[in-house]
């Protein structure tokens, strides 16, 4: 069969009738165009034209083998007959780049929060929005960070720490260290290889990674860049359509995943400004007639775009029906309430993850150690905290962050963002760094608290007092402030545009 021309696609350039091309193949998606979580406009962008490089980032390579019907694959093209279009000239492009060539060497990078830094200098202004945002006025995602500042440690002294055992077990798998890569979305907005960058740095680190459903990457491609003896978990969102959850929960179950872990904090998607002000800005063309009226549609950005499918009516009475579509366990993930735990184990679910989306959704909702106090205390005064696992994720910045959720009860601590910061910034060597400094740390912190491995990490050696409160003073101790020198980021090389 001959392979259509650039000319043949680019007579279906308009709503009534729509191509584009993906990957060197030709899609009719007319019919998809009122469907399309993020508007018909991004799609009539490129209607007639190659959409593959918008296309990558936001979705895995499958998606329209996999969800679109056969009879609208049009073909393959002749992609030497397709015109390349001229790139608009994006002002902030140039200086980017040139920041990108004089990166701070890797070695420089001494914590967590120094990736940070590195990767909003080059990370492109709509990826840096998606991973950087959190709901409304992001309270909750800076007292995310700040709720472990309020606990202070209790160390023991004279405790024979010469040898110390970070190694743990997580829904009955090893773990080097009881912290986990946990799942994020559009890994490939960060680096072309998206979450197969955390794949292969969770292998060398012996961690256990959750393979997120919004991935970038296939699913099946992020089990296949695992080295085979690793231990992963698959996040999910339960569409609307039940036949379609459970056969993508048994496909996960069928390639070896030892964990379900259900989303169930985001019936609707928060309001992430700076996700919606980035993905707005790029576009100028928002400004839309509709007969007589303008409108102007300011894109909810990248999570909006891929999530509709989302099923808001998700409740309590559908555990049994996961319960008898899977045998792995099944863990809650984003629990924000004492006695939501209880229903849980009143459920027979085998763990809960107490979160708040990384601040992501509801502002104000408690973070995840400030509730782990509270649930924890809760279990163990009716002999329950045997009956279900608990972890956390949220804030984590700092072993010591770690270290403080596993004294107070927590089996375990997901890890995002940073890894993400790490992973777009320096690849799969800036998360395996990321995570030997976490461990360095963690060794180090063990040792000074006085616990020789992590069953001796235990609520008597933290102060969680502090987490009753949850104002922040609004500005520094300004005494203090005139005579401290602050913590430094890595240095840029010379002529790099900050």
């Amino acid at each position: 069969m001959a392979k259509l021309t650039g000319a043949d696609v680019a007579q279906h350039a308009d709503k009534n009738s729509c191509w584009v091309i993906v990957h060197g193949k030709a899609y009719d998606v007319t019919e998809f165009l009122p469907e399309h979580p993020g508007g018909q406009k991004i799609i009539l962008k490129y209607a007639g034209k190659d959409a593959t490089e918008e296309f990558d980032p936001i979705h895995p390579p499958d998606t329209l083998d996999k969800y679109l019907d056969k009879k609208f694959h049009m073909g393959e093209v002749d992609m030497r007959t397709v015109a390349i279009e001229e790139k608009q000239v994006d002002p902030d492009e140039a200086d980017r780049l040139e920041r990108v060539k004089n990166m701070p060497p890797l070695e420089l990078c001494y914590n967590l929060s120094d990736f940070e830094y590195v990767a909003k200098q080059v990370m492109k202004r709509t990826a840096w929005g998606y991973y950087s945002s959190g709901a409304d006025d992001e309270i909750t995602m800076r007292e995310n960070r700040t709720a472990f500042h309020k606990i202070w440690f209790k160390p023991k002294v004279l405790v024979d720490v010469e040898n110390i055992d970070m190694s743990c077990t997580m829904l009955g798998s090893k773990s080097s260290i009881p912290f986990y890569i946990t799942a994020t979305a559009l890994g490939k907005l960060g680096h072309p290889d998206g979450e197969c960058c955390l794949t292969k740095a969770a292998a060398r680190h012996g961690l256990i990674q959750m393979i997120p459903t919004l991935a970038s990457c296939s699913f099946d491609e992020i089990v296949d860049a695992a080295d085979g003896k690793q231990t992963q978990w698959f996040q999910l969102y339960v569409n609307k359509d039940r036949q379609i959850t459970e056969r993508i929960v048994k496909h996960a179950e069928s390639r070896g995943m030892k964990g379900l872990f259900i989303t169930v904090d985001a019936p609707q998607l928060g309001r992430r400004e700076k996700d919606m002000r980035s993905k707005y800005a790029e576009d100028d063309t928002a400004v839309q007639k509709e007969g007589d009226t303008t409108t102007i549609d300011r894109s909810q950005g990248a999570a909006r775009a891929i999530s509709s499918f989302i099923d808001p009516s998700l409740s309590w009475k559908d555990i049994p029906f996961f319960q008898n579509i899977t045998k792995m366990p099944i863990i809650l993930k984003g629990v924000q309430r004492v006695d939501d735990v209880i229903k849980a184990v009143e459920h027979g679910v085998t763990g809960v993850v107490l979160s708040n989306h990384g601040g992501r959704q509801l502002d104000t909702a408690p973070t995840g150690i400030e509730l782990l106090a509270d649930v924890m205390a809760e279990l163990r005064a009716r002999n329950w905290q045997d009956k279900i696992e608990v972890y956390i994720d949220g804030g984590v910045r700092r072993a010591s962050d770690v270290v403080k959720a596993v004294c107070l009860g927590a089996k375990g601590v997901g890890i995002g963002r940073p890894f993400l910061y790490a992973m777009s910034a320096y690849g799969v060597e800036g998360v395996c760094r990321a995570i030997q400094l976490l461990k360095d740390e963690f060794e180090m912190n063990m040792r000074l608290i006085g616990a020789r491995n992590v069953s001796e990490l235990t609520p008597d050696m933290v102060d969680a007092k502090g987490l009753a409160y949850h104002t922040i003073p609004s500005g520094p101790d300004m005494l203090h402030h005139t005579v401290y020198s602050p913590l430094t980021n890595p240095a840029f090389k010379a002529k790099a545009n900050l």
